[in-house]
């Protein structure tokens, strides 16, 4: 083994420095930062459960959810999920090949060959590997399966926001967040009337339809931004700053790059390299970063304009 690399060898610091973001720096031996050494022990550790949710939708039934035991194999015509079982041999096809290279270059009995014990044998050697010339394999193939698995076993949903009432005249109908969570990939939010289907706005326009909901007639029906377009149970609300003295419109919000990304439908690296250039307001809370949503419609505007 070498010794300490110069950068972080760990797929999603490649992904950062790719987005224009600095990459982090390896230390004590490994050629891993820090947050890809665990990011890398934490996909091992998934993979095991993923597998499992793999084989509850092989039959086409959802994740996690009940199916009737059956024996002698599945009934003639039931539909079958064939991304999951490729899904599946990869897991096992991943964590048995790296599991091979640490057994073989370290002289050891190599373990057996189960998803548990190939997971709980490359958890106990990860430490070695990720001192390994070739850990940046490790974790690339790492982090894409986790991805696909997920995509696999949790297909994409389509969920339905409540915004409050249509802001066009004379429409009675109500407005409703429409955001794919999950799914292969990341979908714009969308706004829609359940009276008028011609009353429809892209997610980015939510700034807009905002400040034109709130007047005084409709205030309460006004949700944020980003309570609107968030779709993890667990995520951490934005903390909305009280709005300064002069301002008698709306309150400014604050969004995270993830919720911008939504809502534009642009990559987060360019979110967050547009919000450096162009030196967007921020604010922290939670462990996280809030950029001004005003500054980011702004931002998006005038790229549209120029690409007209």
């Amino acid at each position: 083994m070498s010794g300490t690399a110069a950068r972080c060898a760990g797929h999603g610091c490649g992904t950062r420095q790719a987005d224009g973001r600095s990459p982090g720096r390896p230390a004590g031996g490994y050629r891993l930062c820090a947050a890809c050494h665990r990011r890398l022990t934490a996909g091992i550790r998934m993979l095991p459960e993923l597998y499992r949710d793999c084989e509850r939708v092989l039959g086409g039934a959802a994740a996690k959810g009940l199916r009737e035991r059956t024996s002698g194999g599945p009934l003639p015509g039931a539909p079958f999920n064939p991304a999951a079982a490729e899904t599946r041999a990869a897991i096992l096809g991943v964590l048995g090949s790296w599991s091979g290279l640490v057994a073989q270059e370290r002289g050891l009995v190599p373990p057996e060959r189960s998803i548990g014990t190939l997971a709980v044998f490359l958890l106990r050697h990860a430490d070695w590997l990720a001192a390994h010339p070739a850990v940046a394999d490790a974790t690339r193939e790492v982090d894409r399966l986790v991805g696909r698995a997920r995509r696999v076993a949790h297909p994409e949903q389509v969920r339905r926001i409540a915004l409050g009432g249509c802001v066009e005249p004379g429409c009675g109908g109500r407005l409703s967040a429409v955001v794919t969570t999950g799914g292969a990939t990341a979908a714009p939010s969308t706004v829609q009337c359940d009276a008028q289907p011609r009353h429809t706005w892209a997610g980015h326009q939510w700034t807009q339809l905002r400040r034109r909901m709130a007047r005084p007639a409709q205030a309460d029906a006004v949700r944020t931004t980003a309570d609107a377009v968030r779709t993890t149970a667990d995520a951490v609300r934005a903390p909305v700053p009280a709005p300064p003295a002069d301002d008698t419109a709306v309150a400014e919000r604050w969004l995270t790059a993830a919720d911008i990304s939504r809502l534009w439908g642009t990559p987060v690296g360019t979110v967050y390299r547009l919000a450096s250039e162009q030196r967007w307001r921020r604010r922290h809370g939670s462990g996280r970063t809030y950029y001004s949503e005003a500054d980011a419609h702004a931002c998006f505007s005038r790229r549209a304009e120029r690409s007209r």
